[in-house]
């Protein structure tokens, strides 16, 4: 797939206010600080279209972004950032599981884990609950160009294996580097097979 246009559509603080309209929806997601904005950019060829921050925690609404007037990329807010107040972490918490479990027009979901840190609990448990509602997901491993490509296949596959002790099967899993566009392919790929299917 090649990316022609891709902009800055509406932020919303709930599902409700989400676009009225019948289009393809990927939504990003993951912990604070798991570069999502820097995927997002890196995906859409874009540098500034996602805002990034060296603050963790800064997106706060669901922030829609429209790609080549065809389908959304959705940026949700990440989850686990302990030093927001218990009133926002429970806000958020109800704004994202409200999206994820209600908005029909999500094709797929991206989770966003650091390639570089073994499984967290969060994450697990954050991936059992999608697993519990049917959830449609797919886990995108970010920061590989952190470590050497040996240690970055191992890490993948060793995340891969714990979570084949509690899972069947695994969803689509991708490894992926906003500073050297590795999986970029693939992840626009998947998009684009996905995007033929009946909404």
């Amino acid at each position: 797939m090649i990316i022609n246009t891709a902009r800055f559509n509406t932020s919303c603080p709930s599902v409700a206010k989400a676009p009225d309209e019948s289009r393809h929806e990927y939504a990003f997601i993951g912990r604070s600080n798991v570069g999502k904005s820097s995927l997002i950019n890196m995906l859409t060829a874009h540098k500034g279209l996602a805002m990034t921050s060296s603050t963790p925690g800064k997106t706060m609404l669901i922030n829609y972004f429209l790609i080549n007037d065809d389908w959304y990329l959705v940026d949700l807010p990440g989850y686990g950032y302990a030093r927001r107040s218990k009133a926002d972490r429970e806000r958020l918490e109800k704004m994202i599981k409200g999206y994820i479990l209600d908005r029909r027009q999500m094709t797929c979901l991206f989770l966003l884990i650091d390639s570089r840190h073994k499984p967290q609990r969060i994450d697990m448990e954050f991936m059992q609950w999608l697993g519990e509602h049917e959830v449609p997901f797919a886990i995108v491993f970010t920061k590989l160009d952190k470590l050497t490509p040996l240690a970055g296949k191992k890490a993948v596959a060793a995340y891969c294996d714990a979570l084949l002790e509690q899972w069947e099967e695994l969803p689509p899993v991708f490894a992926t580097s906003a500073q050297d566009r590795r999986g970029r392919d693939a992840l626009l790929t998947y998009i684009d097979e996905l995007n033929h299917l009946p909404l």
